[in-house]
């Protein structure tokens, strides 16, 4: 009866282990960047709007953490402006703002993924340069593709979140190798992972 106790015992601690809901709740902003007449970079038939879209809507798909929650500045292709985004993330009050975006360049050899972070020396600046070189390392690690390096960035989004927030330009879709893996499920589902990957470290 006594091993059987111990049993039982050592059995509910390992479920709770290694139940996907552990950890301390946090609350993530995920922007897709551009929407509505806001196409952003184009290659062919290829818009940012709808490759960031597609992203988030991986993410959205993947998570399972119920301690974590993800909420998208945008859901459809809608048009936000810069302050509306900013508004939005403001009165949510998240742990930590990404907002997705893809790269273009003339320059088609140019390629690989670059994390933007504030310029203005605010209280978050610090921390989001922490959090943008930690999402970096995952991404490295699940796309194998070139780190460009975390960067600092006057943008709207950046400067006026209350929030440590980072903006991540996942690769250029003016490059074929970048844009294989920008626009493909697979490469898509990698990105969203890391993003997940990334937010369930912070817990």
């Amino acid at each position: 009866m006594a091993l059987r106790k111990i049993f039982l015992l050592l059995s509910a601690t390992a479920l709770m282990a290694f139940h996907p809901g552990d950890g301390k709740k946090i609350t993530v902003v995920i922007d897709a960047g551009h929407g509505g007449n806001d196409y952003g970079a184009m290659h062919e038939m290829l818009t940012e709007k709808e490759i960031t879209a597609q992203i988030c809507d991986k993410i959205k798909a993947l998570k399972r953490n119920e301690n974590i929650d993800l909420v998208f500045t945008r859901t459809d292709d809608q048009s936000m402006t810069l302050a509306e985004r900013a508004d939005f993330i403001n009165q949510i009050k998240p742990d930590v703002v990404v907002s997705i975006h893809v790269n273009y360049n003339k320059n088609v050899t140019t390629s690989g993924f670059e994390i933007y972070t504030p310029k203005a020396h605010n209280a978050n600046r610090e921390k989001s340069v922490a959090l943008a070189t930690q999402l970096a390392g995952k991404l490295s690690e699940n796309l194998n593709v070139k780190n460009r390096g975390i960067k600092e960035a006057p943008f709207f989004i950046l400067n006026k979140s209350e929030a440590p927030a980072m903006v991540v330009e996942l690769g250029f879709l003016s490059n074929p190798s970048d844009r294989e893996y920008l626009t493909g499920d697979t490469g898509q589902e990698k990105i969203a992972q890391s993003v997940l990957d990334f937010i369930q470290g912070l817990q």
